[in-house]
């Protein structure tokens, strides 16, 4: 099946092809970059059948630590809200009125916690990949094309010139390189994620660097768990 090709200019069709040594490298340390990093803005956008959830905030990559608000498009605000995860965690402080950015200090009280749903649940799904994608060691560059990872394309991300890739499979999933894809920049910054979850026919796009990064802090009086 064709790839659709985005060039800054128009668009053509070419078939998903291997990837150069290069490539490979880029894609190899790309989760290893946002662990560098120490921590990245995100925007991501979740999928369901009653509308769309969207998440802006921001990733600890070294605290494994989530955080942001949350609003939904296409469904009632019963949702909306703040959110902050780890990887068997999730809390939540509902807001019918939830700002577009998360205050860099979450609020004091509020707060209802759950354990992070393993299946079953596009949000939790979408937290832990977003969670995924920092490691602090890169992949093996040579393992990557053996588990389906190809090139698909060239585009430009949040104002960025791109390649599009397939694989790996990010650790929340099992079983979905050929539906991850990867826009990485020339030095293996990762600038979008888009992959497929079971429970949602429309996959889950995160976008990096969409705002500025604030450091995450605990909900007061929890102690993340890594």
């Amino acid at each position: 099946m064709a790839a659709l090709l985005v060039a800054n200019s128009g668009s053509a069709r070419t078939l998903p092809r291997a990837l150069t040594s290069d490539q490979a490298n880029r894609l190899a340390i790309t989760r290893f970059r946002n662990y560098q990093a120490g921590g990245r803005a995100v925007t991501i956008t979740v999928p369901g059948t009653a509308g769309r959830l969207i998440i802006t905030g921001s990733i600890d990559y070294r605290g494994k630590l989530g955080y942001g608000a949350v609003h939904g498009t296409g469904r009632d605000t019963s949702s909306n809200g703040l959110i902050e995860w780890t990887a068997t965690t999730v809390f939540v402080h509902p807001m019918a009125d939830a700002p577009g950015d998360a205050p860099a200090s979450p609020p004091g009280s509020g707060w209802y916690g759950r354990p992070l749903r393993t299946s079953g649940s596009s949000l939790d799904s979408s937290l832990a990949i977003a969670l995924s994608l920092g490691s602090d060691r890169p992949d093996n560059a040579e393992l990557l094309p053996q588990n389906g990872a190809v090139w698909v394309g060239q585009g430009r991300s949040n104002g960025h010139q791109v390649d599009v890739m397939t694989g790996p499979s990010a650790r929340a999933t099992s079983g979905t390189a050929g539906s991850v894809r990867y826009w990485i920049g020339s030095d293996g910054t990762m600038y979008r994620v888009r992959i497929g979850v079971a429970s949602e026919s429309q996959p889950v796009v995160i976008d990096f660097d969409t705002q500025k990064y604030v450091p995450v802090r605990p909900v007061p009086g929890v102690t993340p768990t890594r």
